[in-house]
Parts: C-alpha cells; structure tokens; sequence
C-alpha cells in the first residue's frame, strides 16, 4: 500500500505556496507501506490533498513533493519537464554550457543537469531520483542524442540519503576534459574532477558583466578556480593574478588562458587569507579584487563563524583597492542571505576607513532560476562595490 503523509496542523501553508520540503518534524502521521525511495502522497491534517513525492525516512528531508495533481512519475512526466527545462534555457541562451535542469527550480527536486557542448552531467541527489537514473538516461539519450552523459555523485548530500558517493559513465563516451564556450571565451572543463559537475555555470553572465570593471585594471582573481573570471577580466585587463590554493585548479586556468592566447595572466599558489595579509603588508593594491569563495556556511549553526570569514576577507580586499576602483564580491551559500550578506559589507567598509559605494547586486544566471516561495533556491550574491 502506497505511503499517506498526514501533516501536523498549519504545516501545510509553505507547501501550498509551492515549496517542496516535507520535513520529518512536520508530520504528524505516516500510513500505508512501501519502500524508501517510493512515491508519497502528502496532506494537509485537515485531509486536503497537496502532492506527492519521493519518500526517504533516512532524511530529514522526508518528502520532495513534486506533483501537484493526480500525475505519476512516470517517463512521460519526466521526458515533458525535461524537454520543457531545455527549451526555457534555449530562449536566453547562445553558449553550449547551461544547466539544462535546476531541482525544485524545474519541478524535479534533486535533480541536476548540465550541458557541457555534447556532453551531460547528472546529479541525482536524493534516494527516489537516483532511483530513476536508468530512465532520466533514456529520455536524455533520446531527446538530445549526447555524446556522452557523466554521473557526478561525489557529493556530500548523498550520504545523508544512504546514497554511495561515485562518479562514472552513465551512456555513451565522456572525454576527460570537454570544451566548452562562454562569453566568446573557449575553455577546458574537467567533468570528471572539477567542482560541483565541472565548472560554475551560475557565475556565467556575472563574469561578462565583470569586464566592465576590470579595463585597462591590474586585477587579482581571488578563490580563481578555473578562471572564469580571471579569463573574462583578461579580454580588457592590464593584467591580472589569478589566486587559488588548489595546483589542480590553477593548472586548469593556466590550460583555459592559453586556449585563448592570453599571455596578460599569471598564477600565484596561495591560501587567498594569506596572501592578501601578504600583500597589505607590501603595501601592493590593485586596480578591481574578484572575492569567489566556496561556501563559508553549510549549515545555519555555521552562520556566525562565516560572517567573520567573509567580513574578514572583505575588509582585507577593501584596503587592497586602490582610490575609485572596485570590489567584486560573492557568496554562493543559500544560509548567507542578502540581507545578511550586505549588513556584512557594511561592516566591512565601516572598518576599513574607506567610503564604500554599491554599484550592482546580481544573483545566478537565469538557467539557475530561484523560486519566490524558496529562499534556499537563491543562493548566489553577487556585489560590486566601488572603494573610494
């Protein structure tokens, strides 16, 4: 007999407006039997039908809802969404690098695609997703003919789903490094050893509108991974310094920036913390400072101690820029919140002595798309600060 969640009183109103987290600690009962992973109904505990999803008693997560109605999960449903997904990205964007499916974004939760040229990478981050793996690769080898589509299953979030974490060919051939176009930029994405599945697509337009920023400019790239900033930033820059503590990731840049003939660039192997109390203490500035991190908080128990990372971090990059030029600043975790985010900055310029403007606040790119009724779905911030 299939599940029936029955909800605590008043639990149901985020739901309503379109979230997709069924909490453990918001249900007051569970009937039926079947199997983790299997497909729940979910209810208000009035008895009012809201929808169904994937059940996993090893989450805190119990359900993602993701139908509304009387629908299956079926390959029609997935092959329609999928389909539907692709076409919205098609509409906004030229390159051959997207994320083809954003989870909850696109009414698949725990699901993520990206289109690497002919090459997809798959997340399957749940219990009931992954096990629909064998029919999500059907319909995308029936939909767009890939090359080759990858699994990217070494994420931590699996685990909590009593999911192993592995990595392989799931259809078709997957090169080690696929090239990809961005901003009229060529670059080398490693989909089997990158981070998240590859490369960060959701910084792709915040990286063009950063050129603005950085003409004629001696730039530093902090946190540069790849290089997608430092790259942009080199098509107008004097020079720049592209920092990251990570060999692997710098020799990807290094690799990227002579795909493109760039000789305006170079590597420096550093912890950035360090490196930016190094230059202070040289007294060295620069004309525009990229701050890309990874995730300071992953948790909200985690939120005060990065407030003081990222304070930390910006307030050194503020008395690093020179008079009138610029401060290009990012968070990508969803427990940071703008609010939060921009009360921190504030700080920041109150400590550093410099009188501080805001001159642009971004978040993802579009084939990201956040949704109103969830905060955790718009994670990305992107600031650009002028430092007088």
């Amino acid at each position: 007999m299939p599940y029936s969640v029955y909800l605590k009183k008043n639990e149901e109103k985020r739901l309503l407006r379109g979230h997709s987290w069924v909490y453990a600690n918001e249900v007051a009962r569970i009937e039926g039997k079947d199997k983790n992973g299997a497909l729940a109904a979910v209810y208000a505990s009035d008895g009012r039908y809201i929808g169904k999803g994937y059940l996993n008693h090893l989450s805190k997560i119990l359900v993602r809802i993701f139908i509304r109605d009387g629908r299956e999960d079926d390959e029609t449903l997935y092959r329609e969404r999928i389909a539907e997904a692709d076409a919205a990205r098609r509409r906004l964007i030229s390159d051959d690098c997207y994320r083809m499916v954003f989870a909850e974004a696109d009414d698949l939760p725990a699901l993520i695609i990206d289109r690497y040229g002919d090459v997809l990478v798959l997340q399957c981050l749940s219990l009931g997703i992954s096990l629909k793996r064998e029919m999500i690769v059907r319909v995308l080898n029936d939909l767009f003919r890939p090359r080759g589509i990858y699994e990217r299953g070494d994420v931590a979030v699996r685990a909590k789903e009593g999911l192993p974490l592995e990595s392989g060919v799931l259809s078709g051939e997957v090169p080690d490094k696929v090239q990809i176009r961005e901003n009229g930029l060529i670059m080398s994405v490693d989909v089997k050893n990158g981070q998240k599945t590859g490369y960060f697509l959701d910084q792709k337009e915040n990286r063009s509108a950063a050129r603005r920023y950085c003409k004629d400019a001696r730039v530093l790239d902090c946190f540069c991974n790849s290089g997608g900033f430092s790259l942009n930033a080199a098509t107008v820059a004097k020079e720049v310094t592209a920092l990251d503590i990570s060999e692997f990731a710098l020799a990807n840049m290094r690799e990227n920036a002579a795909l493109n003939q760039f000789t305006n660039i170079r590597t420096q192997c550093a912890d950035v913390f360090e490196a930016l109390r190094a230059y202070k203490a040289e007294g060295k500035k620069f004309d525009c400072i990229v701050l890309d991190p990874p995730a300071f908080c992953k948790s909200a128990a985690e939120v005060r101690d990065a407030c003081r990372g990222y304070k930390d971090i910006n307030l050194l990059a503020m008395k690093l820029v020179e008079r009138g030029g610029y401060l290009i600043t990012c968070s990508c975790s969803h427990y940071m919140t703008l609010p939060l985010f921009e009360n921190m900055l504030a700080d920041a310029a109150a400590a550093s002595g410099r009188r501080v403007k805001m001159l642009e606040v971004k978040i993802q790119a579009p084939d990201h798309p956040s949704l109103l009724c969830a905060e955790e779905t718009m994670y990305l911030k992107y600031f650009v600060l002028q430092i007088l």
